[in-house]
Formats: C-alpha cells, structure tokens, sequence
C-alpha cells in the first residue's frame, strides 16, 4: 500500500493517506506544500527518504520524531539505510556525524552532525544543498552520489537543479 506525506509551509509533515491521482495533484499545484513523498510501507527506505529529506527540509523535529519511533527507524537501522545510500555514519563523542563516501577532512568535506543517526544525515543533506521539492527535484541520494565539482541531476528527464 502507498501513502502520501507532504510537508507544509509551515513545518506540518501531513500524511494525505492512500494514493489517489487527484491527492498528489492537489499538492503538487498548492503554494503551501513545499515537499512531496510516496510511502510503500513495505519498503523502509522510503520511510528514512521522508524522515532525513522532510528534517532537513524544516519539518518540525517532534513529527519526524513521531514518525521515526512508528517506523521503527532507529539509529541501529540507520546504520543499514547509510551503507545502501553510500554514507558514512559514525559516532563522533556524544554526536553522530555522516559523511559522502568521498570524505577528506571537515574543512575541505561536507558533514553532518546531530544527537540521532537521522538528525546527522539531515544535517548532511542541507550541507549538500537539498530542498524539498514537489517530485522533480534533487533527492537525498542524488546528492550523495553527485561530486563536489558534479551538476547535479535530479532524478527525472535528466533537468538540472
């Protein structure tokens, strides 16, 4: 089964239930969705796509929170979803820290750092540029993948960010 969460302008990260063809479309042409995502709820990774890009996108931490403890996404299982997107997660002291495989140094490598495994990846993203679009636009793992010198591609018809 399929849902739809969409984060609001104002921070709300909204679940619309089921796909429905006239639900997404609502979203996509509302001034006030600044994100949209599908959920399978039989596949995990889409469940920490929502969590890192919906956190890093300025979803309000408590709602992730919530969702994060429903999902069972922990930090243990963070762990499994950073080796399949080729990010390296590490516990730095009291804070996690998650790094591009490419990682140099902290002057010269983007990172991310928080107090939860998803707050570090979070952090990662907005460091590698992300925000939250209406389905074309960059991914997470777009920008995991793209070099420091790369353009990134979105993940559609090859259109630029």
């Amino acid at each position: 089964m399929k849902h739809i969460y969409y984060l609001h302008e104002n921070g709300d990260l909204i679940h619309k239930g089921e796909i429905d063809g006239s639900i997404a479309a609502d979203i996509r042409e509302s001034p006030f969705a600044r994100g949209l995502w599908f959920l399978d709820i039989d596949n995990r990774e889409d469940a920490w796509n929502i969590l890192v890009e919906a956190l890093a996108g300025g979803a309000k931490a408590g709602r992730i929170q919530e969702l994060a403890e429903l999902w069972g996404c922990n930090d243990s299982d963070a762990l499994n979803y950073a080796q399949r997107l080729g990010v390296l997660l590490e516990k730095d002291g009291a804070a996690w820290c998650a790094t591009r495989s490419d990682f140099i140094d902290l002057q010269a490598s983007p990172a991310g750092f928080g107090d939860t495994a998803l707050e570090a990846m979070a952090a990662l993203a907005k460091e590698l540029g992300y925000r939250p679009s209406k389905l074309w636009g960059n991914t997470f793992e777009n920008l995991l993948a793209a070099g420091e010198d790369d353009e990134v591609e979105n993940g559609q018809f090859g259109v630029g960010a």
